[in-house]
Parts: C-alpha cells; structure tokens; sequence
C-alpha cells in the first residue's frame, strides 16, 4: 500500500465507529507515538479494546495491525524531527535495560539485513565497482561516517576512487563534473534522508554512471534513482540513527571486492606492509 496512512485515514473518517475514530483521532495527532505502540498499549491509551484497534487496521485495507504499523513507521521516519525522535525513544525504552534493548534492537537489524538483502544486486554491484573506471562515494552528515569507512579501504584496494565529501551543493556537483558511463556512484544516506545525496545521485544517473544506493528501503528516495539497491535496516537510536548493519554490510561489500581483486590485493598490501614499517605507523605492542 503507497498511500500515505495519514491521507488514507482523514478520506475514510466518515466511515469510522465511535471507537474506530477515536484511534484515528489519535494517529493523526501523535503518529510519532502511535508508530511504537502495540495494538493493545493504543486501545488503552484512546478507551478501546485491542480488537476495535486490529478491526481498524483491516478497515483502511491493511492485512492486520502490524502491517499498519510497519506502513506508519515507514512514513514518518523521515518527518521526525531531533526533538521527536527523542521523545519517541524514550516512550519506547520506557523502564527497560537500556543496555540490552539497544544491543538488542542492533542485532535484529543485522538478522532482518541478512533475510532480505538482494544478493543479485549485491553481486551485480559487486562487478561494477570491479570494472569501474572510477569509483565516486558520497554521504553526508551521519552517513558520512559510512561513506569515509567505504572510501579508506577502496583506497586501499583502488587507484580510481574519488570521495566526495564537498560541504556545499555546488562543491559536490564539482566534484561529480567528471561522472560518465564508465564510472560507478555508491550513495549512502537513510533517514533523514539528504537532499544533496539524493540530487548528487540523480546528476550521476542523468550522466548515465552506474548508481548503487546503500540504503535502508524500497521507500528511500534514493532506490527509484539508482540501478543497484542495496538495502541495510537502519533505525532511530534516540535522535541518532543506528547504523550497525549499513556498517556490516558494507564490510560484505568490501569482503566481496577484495576477493574480486586478490591477485592485486596482495600485492597491495605487501608494498602497504613495508611503507607502514619503515615509517612506523602502527605502534609494536608487546605481547
């Protein structure tokens, strides 16, 4: 279902029970709180019971309350504000481990990257980044930290990769001047989705380069531009997101190039070996 729940929900409100229009009453004002709350924690919170709340599911069209609920989270995980996620991880948390849900919560995201990444455009991506005769990264603001990781080791393993971290719109263009049909464009960005990642990644199509998205959905505007989706489930850790499993599986990919290139790889890195030696980069720690 594309329509926005919100939309959905104010065009159906006529046809609602009392009971019925109180949940929608409540989503529409505080869908924020409404996305993480079970359909028992919601009746109670409007005076319903849990059954008027799953009825209501399957009266906008949806196959059960969790189906709605999955729907309502994708559509404001890009509307909410610092504030807001705040707000909305403390509800969540409430008095649990904090510890242990958050750990928690990252290994599942892990486990459901696993379950639904598609290996096809994996590997696809895999062989253009191979091939590439140069190799763009861009991500800005938290994805940086995942696009610098994805760069400092296909330095490593490249001669032809170019970083874009421009901190303007302009620069970022400037640094794109170049893109052709030859080259790859990987994209990182989950929510608050970038609007300098998103245009950066829409120039890298038009000048028809090979676009890959590391993104955490379908729903990413970043999935309909690019030619290779690779998807990571991300979430909202306070108002940071959780970017664990971006992170492993961009350790796949670099795992996957590096095979690809293993011949020259070792070679690489026996040259990298002697140079951090003689120049005593890493510290000899004794045993």
């Amino acid at each position: 279902m594309n329509q926005d729940i919100l939309a959905l929900i104010q065009e159906n409100m006529n046809t609602f029970s009392k009971g019925q229009k109180r949940i929608a009453a409540f989503i529409l004002e505080s869908y924020d709180k409404a996305a993480f709350m079970t359909a028992s924690r919601l009746g109670k919170k409007v005076g319903v019971s849990e059954s008027t709340v799953v009825r209501f599911a399957a009266e906008l069209g949806y196959d059960g309350y969790p189906d709605m609920q999955k729907s309502l989270q994708k559509m404001i995980r890009n509307r909410l504000t610092s504030v807001q996620r705040i707000e909305v991880t403390n509800d969540r948390i409430g008095d649990q481990d904090l510890v242990s849900m958050v750990l928690q919560s990252d290994m599942e995201k892990i486990r459901l990257t696993l379950e639904e990444l598609d290996r096809d455009a994996f590997d696809h991506a895999v062989k253009a980044i191979v091939s590439a005769k140069r190799i763009y990264i861009i991500g800005v603001r938290s994805s940086a930290a995942i696009a610098s990781f994805l760069g400092f080791y296909f330095n490593l393993i490249f001669d032809n990769v170019v970083n874009v971290t421009a901190g303007t719109a302009s620069e970022m263009f400037e640094h794109l001047l170049r893109v052709g049909e030859d080259d790859v464009v990987i994209g990182v960005s989950f929510p608050r989705y970038s609007s300098r990642t998103v245009q950066a990644m829409s120039f890298a199509r038009d000048r028809k380069a090979t676009t890959v998205a590391i993104t955490d959905s379908e729903a990413s505007p970043l999935a309909p531009i690019c030619k290779y989706t690779l998807k990571a489930r991300s979430d909202m850790a306070s108002f940071g997101d959780s970017l664990v499993a971006p992170l492993s599986l961009v350790n796949a990919l670099l795992v996957a190039v590096s095979r690809a290139k293993n011949d020259d790889l070792a070679n690489t890195f026996q040259t990298l070996e002697r140079i951090w030696e003689d120049y005593g980069v890493y510290e000899k720690v004794q045993e």
